[in-house]
């Protein structure tokens, strides 16, 4: 027989293990916590976008641009100095390059002569007057005494004590008199009208000839290529010894101290950006630290497509519609630029504040930038007094001349 079962435990036997507890809840633990950290984390953006986010408009495409001044010759000729290289900061009004200036000086000494030979045609009309006014007084007494001599004749013809040939002589006389008065007084009449209203300092001629001097003289200055702006030279391409031509370009000078951020922005970041608005800038050279502040300065008139030298075609074939960008300007602090400065082409980052949106769309104002400098005639006053100087000595006033000489000195 088989014995019975007996419910009594072995000496050193280990107790049975108790059931695992429910896995489920913990799992729903779990779950609940991580729902409320994804509702919480959504809450918080959602306010933080609603509060801030949404006021702010932030792109990466953006790069610094500024002026590219072309550094060209007005004058042909061969460049016997270049005094700036790529990466060399100018001031303006330095010399950058210098051409022979031998030819601009013979024709400044030619035009020089011009107007000494000018001021003395011009003294001799003035003398020409005098002299031919002596004339008519001369033949006005000629034509009275003539007249005299024909009266007294013809109240003798009656007595018969003049021939009729001495009376055709007398007459004949008279008419040569009226004649030679009346081409006098032509002659008059026609240098007159040559100086009428006039000096010799402010004849026609003699002003046309101080132009010329005053053109020559310009000629000359710009064989010196002065920088018209400050800043840093790039494209240097002109070399020594080159002969060039008027409009050549020989290199460009970069106003660093007046660059500008481009940034691109889409369509849809554009609906509340005005002109004004202020924007936070950062530069990769730079780093996250350094942050730049400017201002909206306007939007530009079209994106880069529609400028483009193939602009797209979408009125043919299937139509993808894609996102376009329009170029934003930003003009920066010019203090912030000094402390430090950027280079063209580099990348930003930009974020606008979008919420004062009292501001115009269209920029009004233009921008105040320097303008490069411009030769000007008139403005040397050493070539001023070296003209005064010559009208003086070649028309004969003494007084003048002596004074433009010392002026001069």
């Amino acid at each position: 027989m088989n014995e019975p079962h007996s419910n009594t435990m072995t000496p050193g036997a280990s107790p049975a293990a108790t059931p695992p507890g429910n896995p489920n809840g913990a799992r729903k633990r779990g779950f609940l916590v991580l729902t409320v950290l994804v509702l919480a984390g959504a809450v918080a953006w959602a306010a933080h976008w609603f509060l801030v986010s949404r006021y702010f408009q932030s792109t990466d495409d953006a790069y610094v641009s500024s002026d590219l001044v072309q550094i060209t010759s007005q004058v042909p000729g061969t460049v016997i100095a270049v005094r700036a290289d790529d990466t060399q900061s100018v001031e303006r009004g330095q010399v950058l390059a210098e051409l022979d200036p031998a030819d601009a000086q013979v024709a400044l000494s030619g035009a020089e002569a011009q107007l000494a030979r000018a001021v003395r045609t011009v003294r001799a009309l003035f003398a020409q007057r005098d002299e031919l006014k002596a004339q008519i007084a001369q033949r006005e007494s000629d034509l009275s005494r003539v007249q005299d001599d024909l009266r007294r004749r013809l109240s003798l013809q009656a007595d018969g004590a003049v021939s009729g040939e001495e009376l055709s002589h007398a007459r004949d006389a008279v008419a040569l008199a009226h004649a030679s008065l009346d081409a006098a007084r032509g002659q008059l009449n026609a240098t007159e009208a040559q100086i009428q209203g006039t000096t010799i300092a402010t004849h026609p001629q003699v002003l046309d000839a101080e132009a010329a001097v005053r053109d020559a003289d310009l000629a000359l200055r710009r064989t010196e290529l002065r920088s018209p702006v400050a800043g840093v030279v790039a494209k240097r391409s002109v070399e020594l010894g080159q002969h060039i031509a008027a409009g050549t370009p020989l290199m460009a000078v970069v106003p660093l101290d007046d660059v500008w951020v481009d940034a691109n922005f889409k369509e849809g970041q554009l609906r509340n950006m005005r002109v004004g608005q202020p924007v936070t800038l950062r530069a990769d050279i730079y780093g996250r630290n350094v942050v730049f502040h400017g201002q909206l300065a306007g939007l530009a008139a079209g994106s880069g497509t529609a400028f483009a030298l193939l602009p797209a075609q979408n009125a043919s074939g299937n139509w993808i519609k894609i996102v376009q960008r329009l170029p934003v300007r930003v003009a920066l602090d010019p203090s912030e630029l000094a402390a430090h400065p950027l280079r063209v082409g580099l990348s930003m980052s930009a974020q606008v504040d979008v919420r004062d949106t009292s501001g115009p769309l269209v920029a009004m104002k233009v921008r105040g930038t320097a303008q490069p400098e411009q030769d000007s005639v008139g403005d040397d006053p050493l070539l001023e007094s070296r003209i005064r100087s010559i009208v003086a000595q070649n028309s004969g006033d003494s007084a003048h001349s002596a004074l433009a000489q010392a002026t001069a000195r």
